[in-house]
């Protein structure tokens, strides 16, 4: 099988497990974080946890542009970008949590299988298999456009997650109803930077497994967030009935 051929089978095959995990979602919750729950098998620190998922995404993509020819300057500002992202999400984040909790096996196992196919594809794509790209685009319409994107999102994910951090560092036990930035408008405007974040990569790069990641990003975060949204107002009866889940004003 030809690396072509390979990158289109696991493209297709991350679309169709996208669709099925958002339907599966929306009727089972993931069993992780304030929807921890018995029933998923052995489990392990959530701080472990979230280093083991999200440094597959570190070093998955690195491994992948070292093991082929080396490409030309824009994929390594392509890879820059990512490694920026995940970077922070397995070995900053993690730490920062004052109470991690606990993380079912199960749940790490499937973190890693999808960061594992997700980000061979998309540095795949970036280093050899898309069309070779001149130092230009990095000043073309595309990339300036994406990136704008990009750094919104990553702004308002490390915004709305410093938020929930802060609402512990003062002491707070347990969860407690966030009233600060985005937060004041959805219940879960860190999703929303993370959508915001890769649509702007998908742009910025022109990639299918770019896109592909954006539909799956959606397809787990939507559900989450709606989750999220019900849980808020079943924990807390003062919750404001006006935030939406994910989408100021929409959804």
């Amino acid at each position: 099988m030809t690396e072509r051929a390979l990158f289109d089978g696991v493209l297709g095959a991350l679309v169709a497990l996208g669709a099925i995990t958002f339907v599966a979602l929306m009727f089972v919750p993931a069993p992780y974080g304030r929807h921890l729950r018995p029933g998923f098998g052995p489990s392990l620190s959530g701080t472990v946890g979230w280093v083991l998922m999200e440094s597959t995404a570190v070093v998955v993509p690195l491994a992948t542009f070292l093991a082929g020819p080396l490409p030309g300057p824009v994929p390594w500002v392509f890879l820059a970008l990512w490694e920026a992202h995940y970077l922070n999400r397995a070995f900053v984040y993690p730490f920062r949590r004052k109470a991690a909790g606990q993380m079912p096996a199960l749940v790490v196992a499937l973190g890693m299988a999808f960061n594992l196919l997700n980000g061979w594809a998309n540095a795949v794509w970036l280093s050899r298999l898309g069309p070779p790209l001149e130092s230009s685009w990095l000043w073309g319409p595309r990339f300036l456009g994406g990136l704008v994107l990009f750094a919104a999102g990553l702004a308002i994910n490390h915004h709305s997650d410093q938020v929930l951090l802060e609402l512990r560092a003062r002491g707070e036990r347990g969860y407690a109803v966030p009233n600060r930035g985005l937060h004041r408008l959805v219940a879960s405007p860190n999703y929303l930077g993370e959508l915001i974040e890769w649509t702007g990569f998908a742009v910025l790069t022109w990639s299918p497994a770019a896109a592909v990641f954006v539909f799956w990003t959606a397809a787990n975060l939507v559900p989450r967030a709606l989750t999220h949204l019900r849980w808020y107002r079943r924990t807390f009866p003062d919750y404001p009935r006006e935030r939406r889940a994910l989408f100021p004003y929409l959804l």
